[in-house]
């Protein structure tokens, strides 16, 4: 455990001191390294010009593959490459598939990127999806993988934890048993896990790809969309980029040829500037020991509080809502593998936040469910008077 480090975050505290921000899952408060990054790619744009790319894929790139191999303890760096967002690595694995339509196993809980993507393609005759219902919530991971054994699907697609209520597959093992380089292929879509949760991808890491980004807990602002691509999985990809034809390269030379490992999925120019943050912001943290596991449990504990105060009565209407994910006990040692936002599903949820929002409460909703986000820049009086804000904003 560890207090809360205001002090990481000055500039985005004093940009709006009465801000209370509790949308840490959605957009995350950027800390004051962010902004070193920010300064330090546009100091290299200048002092080194046509240059600065020997030094993005020299120094940059590498330095945040192993920044991303090392929390998901990946055995090897070089299965990590970037993109503007996780859209992009979606597009570009699809069309390495062979055949139309795809079949695609997914559930009805995913993100609107893969979401609204995959409807388009049911539309245009190039999918046919499958998707598992969310709910029962408790049920969700045995039923998808029994859905997923089956029949015989091209391509699986499912998040390691929901985005709109909390919710973890624990499947990922089972999940990556069924893929193989020819097909089926696995996505995890780890946006609400990546720095949100201990993430160990070892066991998996040579049959699954995961797909995250710098937005939310990573604290690396927009930009920053993250894959890890298992050997042999997509080695060639239809829709491609010209970075994607510097390295060795593996395929006919008479043909389109591609980097044997995830450099193959490298699109067009880029902006690295969300890679300078990305890597400042984890330098930071790890000079002051703040690993995923410290923060993580520094965050629940917040929840926790907040949590028992809605129990209790204390914050207004939000005791008559159906707690989604509510947080068991008190976080310890052994942190649960969960979400760091607390969901909380009532009809009035798009009401509430709205009334919150005009009291300077910032949350976030989806659909019928509001959600609580917790992070390093909150204290214990930050959620008292989270506590009294809706007490007084959501009074009965």
């Amino acid at each position: 455990m560890t207090t809360a480090r205001k002090d990481l975050f000055t500039r985005a505290l004093a940009a709006a001191p009465g801000r209370l921000h509790f949308a840490a899952h959605s957009h995350h408060l950027w800390p004051d390294a962010s902004f070193d990054g920010q300064v330090e790619a546009w100091n290299d744009g200048v002092r080194l010009a046509d240059k600065k790319w020997d030094r993005v894929f020299g120094e940059v790139v590498p330095e945040a593959q192993g920044h991303v191999a090392s929390e998901l303890s990946l055995p090897d760096p070089d299965t990590v490459v970037f993109a503007l967002n996780t859209h992009d690595f979606l597009i570009r694995i699809v069309s390495g598939m062979q055949g139309r339509p795809v079949s695609i196993l997914t559930t009805g809980g995913e993100f609107h990127a893969f979401r609204r993507q995959a409807e388009r393609w049911e539309e245009s005759g190039q999918a046919v999806v499958t998707r598992v219902s969310p709910d029962p919530v408790e049920t969700l991971g045995e039923r998808y993988l029994e859905a997923a054994r089956s029949d015989d699907f091209d391509l699986f697609v499912i998040s390691q934890v929901f985005f709109r209520t909390g919710q973890v597959f624990d499947g990922l093992e089972a999940l990556a048993d069924l893929c193989r380089p020819e097909g089926p292929w696995g996505i995890v879509d780890g946006y609400h896990g990546f720095m949100a949760t201990p993430t160990d991808l070892s066991a998996v890491a040579d049959r699954l790809f995961y797909v995250t980004g710098g937005y939310k807990y990573v604290m690396a602002g927009e930009g920053a969309g993250i894959l890890h691509a298992p050997h042999g999985y997509c080695e060639r990809p239809e829709i491609t980029g010209w970075f994607a034809e510097f390295g060795n390269l593996m395929g006919p030379p008479e043909g389109v040829r591609y980097r044997g490992d995830a450099g193959r999925f490298w699109g067009a120019t880029f902006d690295p500037t969300p890679l300078y943050r990305f890597n400042a912001v984890q330098r930071t943290l790890a000079a002051e020991g703040l690993t995923t596991p410290v923060i993580t449990g520094h965050a629940l504990s917040r929840l926790a509080q907040f949590q028992t105060a809605i129990g209790e009565g204390r914050c207004g209407l939000l005791g008559s809502a159906e707690l989604v994910n509510p947080i068991a006990g008190t976080p310890g040692n052994d942190l649960p593998i969960r979400a760091r936002f607390l969901a909380i599903r009532h009809p009035d949820a798009q009401a509430w936040r709205a009334r919150l929002l005009d009291a300077d409460i910032v949350t976030d909703v989806r659909d019928d469910i509001i959600r609580f986000g917790f992070g390093l820049y909150q204290d214990e009086d930050d959620v008292e008077q989270l506590i009294a804000g809706c007490a007084r904003v959501l009074a009965a």
